[in-house]
């Protein structure tokens, strides 16, 4: 089971997560799209994600996610954001939570190194799912057929 401490610890710096991500999407050549959004709005969909991420990780709410993100490719797609530009967003909120836990993991024993690393790879996973089925609701409403 992964640690809930270190879960806990992701929602509660939710707020500094998503600073720090706000930043990079902001500059980032690869996102230069999302310019068009106000800091809040940005700022809202990333402090979602972070701060329902153990409600997805722990209670395995895959169907909610996975509803979320092929909604989020459609009005991607609607807003006209390239969707090289969405999925490397993505693979920034992906990256700044990784970075986050492992700078802040606070990993004293064998077990917690087994838990962080366990929190690792669900993150990388459901962060390969969120990216799959974005790209397939760009790709439903684009009209390519699957």
């Amino acid at each position: 089971m992964i640690s809930r401490t270190l879960v806990k610890m992701i929602e509660e710096h939710a707020e500094q997560i998503t600073q720090g991500l706000l930043k990079d999407i902001q500059t980032n050549p690869k996102t230069k799209s999302y310019q068009q959004f106000s800091v809040e709005e940005m700022y809202t969909r990333a402090y979602t994600v972070y701060k329902n991420l153990g409600d997805w990780l722990i209670d395995k709410k895959g169907a909610e996610a996975q509803k979320r993100y092929l909604d989020l490719g459609r009005r991607r797609f609607e807003e006209k954001i390239p969707v090289s530009h969405v999925i490397f967003a993505l693979v920034l909120t992906k990256n700044h939570l990784l970075k986050y836990i492992k700078m802040f993991g606070l990993v004293d024993t064998a077990i917690e190194l087994h838990r962080e690393l366990e929190l690792f790879n669900l993150v990388t996973e459901f962060f390969d799912n969120a990216i799959y089925y974005t790209v397939r609701g760009y790709e439903e409403k684009s009209g390519v057929k699957q």
